[in-house]
């Protein structure tokens, strides 16, 4: 069963161990960064303890990545899924589905009416392009960032 709690600090470090083995597909934080990113965000959940994570933040966040921005020169208000990690250990067990769904049922509660997101396209993740699109998000928009990487930008609209 999928408990999703509060990230608070009893769980940070196993979390940030969480995330920064997965660093290749988000970023590798130091403990400040991580603690950082965790206090100005819209949602920072966990599931079981450390078996997995979502960190979203809405648009009043100071936060300069090129995709938060991207979203925050197109659209007034959002929440923007900045990270989803699932233990290696805890998949196939409907982790990131559950912290979706939550997550999707506070950014409505807040008003919100899209929740967004970017996905690999170059290196190719087509597991990742099938779970959002199965959650609903649709292909808004694209950029490279580098030679070797190009991402999909994902909207969800929210049902009021």
């Amino acid at each position: 069963m999928s408990t999703v709690a509060t990230i608070d600090t009893h769980v940070f470090a196993p979390l940030l161990l969480l995330n920064n083995a997965h660093a290749r597909e988000t970023s590798l934080l130091d403990e400040q960064r991580f603690s950082d990113l965790v206090e100005q965000a819209f949602y920072a959940r966990a599931i079981n303890g450390a078996e997995a994570f979502l960190i979203a933040l809405d648009q009043g966040a100071k936060y300069n990545s090129p995709n938060f921005l991207w979203f925050k020169e197109r659209f007034e208000r959002f929440v923007y899924i900045d990270r989803v990690i699932t233990a290696d250990s805890a998949r196939q067990r409907g982790h990131a589905r559950a912290l979706y769904r939550d997550l999707f049922t506070v950014a409505a509660l807040a008003g919100h009416k899209r929740v967004v997101c970017e996905v690999n396209s170059i290196p190719p993740n087509p597991a990742s392009q099938a779970f959002h699109a199965a959650l609903g998000f649709e292909l808004i928009g694209s950029a490279q960032l580098g030679p070797l990487k190009t991402v999909d930008y994902l909207m969800c609209p929210l049902n009021h």
